[in-house]
């Protein structure tokens, strides 16, 4: 891969985008994720929504997968009722991007989820979220930072071993682990910051915090490595 593994993204569908002249409906992603891949090492790819169905198609031709942040996951997917603090459902992304994630896993693609996408992983395989927690969104449209502690002898902590400030803005959390998964970093007040399958089934991570809004880019190059290993399947040319 002398021009780095394919690393798709999932963006989101947004109305009244605005340039130029146009105000129209528009596939969005913000800047800083691909360009967290292109810094690692990888090529970047938008994958705009699409049916459920289509899923398994897209991820073949993937290297890799980053699921990006975004909106609350609808509390229908893990079986609660949704709390007064909890945003409107965004059910077809929702749709699209857990079939990513199951297509993901299917096919051993290295995963890696980001801020709602550590969520959506963790409630892909049976786990829960916290609706609404306090400190980690303390202005509104404003990146926050804190300390994330790694737990040793994780994947996340082979890449990232020492104590970090992370760029912060969620006010939902992980709270019942899917299966499978196991915490791979905290913050001061206990919240599942990472999360992670055992390497046995695969390169699956999920981060709590934003690596594209930072300058440390040793998460997702340690995707975009498990993407261009050998050891795994090719994917579709």
């Amino acid at each position: 891969m002398a021009d780095g593994p394919l690393i798709g993204i999932s963006t989101y569908l947004e109305a009244g985008a605005r340039w130029g002249v146009w105000e129209l409906e528009a596939a969005l992603l913000p800047a800083g994720y691909p360009r967290l891949v292109q810094r690692a090492g990888g090529l970047a790819v938008m994958l705009p929504p699409d049916a459920p169905e289509h899923a398994s198609a897209a991820v073949a031709r993937l290297d890799g997968l980053v699921i990006a942040g975004g909106p609350d996951v609808e509390p229908v997917h893990y079986g609660a009722e949704p709390h007064p603090r909890t945003g409107p459902p965004a059910r077809a992304r929702d749709a699209w991007e857990l079939a990513l994630i199951d297509a993901a896993l299917a096919a051993r693609v290295p995963l890696l989820g980001i801020c709602r996408g550590m969520q959506l992983l963790n409630v892909a395989l049976g786990g829960t979220l916290v609706q609404h927690i306090d400190g980690h969104a303390e202005v509104v449209g404003v990146f926050g930072h804190h300390p994330v502690k790694p737990v040793p002898g994780t994947r996340y902590a082979a890449a990232v071993p020492e104590e970090t400030f992370v760029p912060t803005y969620h006010h939902q959390a992980v709270d019942h682990l899917g299966t499978g998964l196991v915490a791979s970093a905290h913050a001061a007040d206990g919240t599942v910051e990472a999360l992670e399958l055992p390497s046995a089934d695969g390169w699956v991570l999920g981060v709590q915090w934003h690596p594209e809004m930072g300058d440390d880019l040793r998460v997702m190059q340690a995707l975009v490595e498990a993407a261009a290993s050998p050891t795994r399947p090719s994917a579709v040319s």
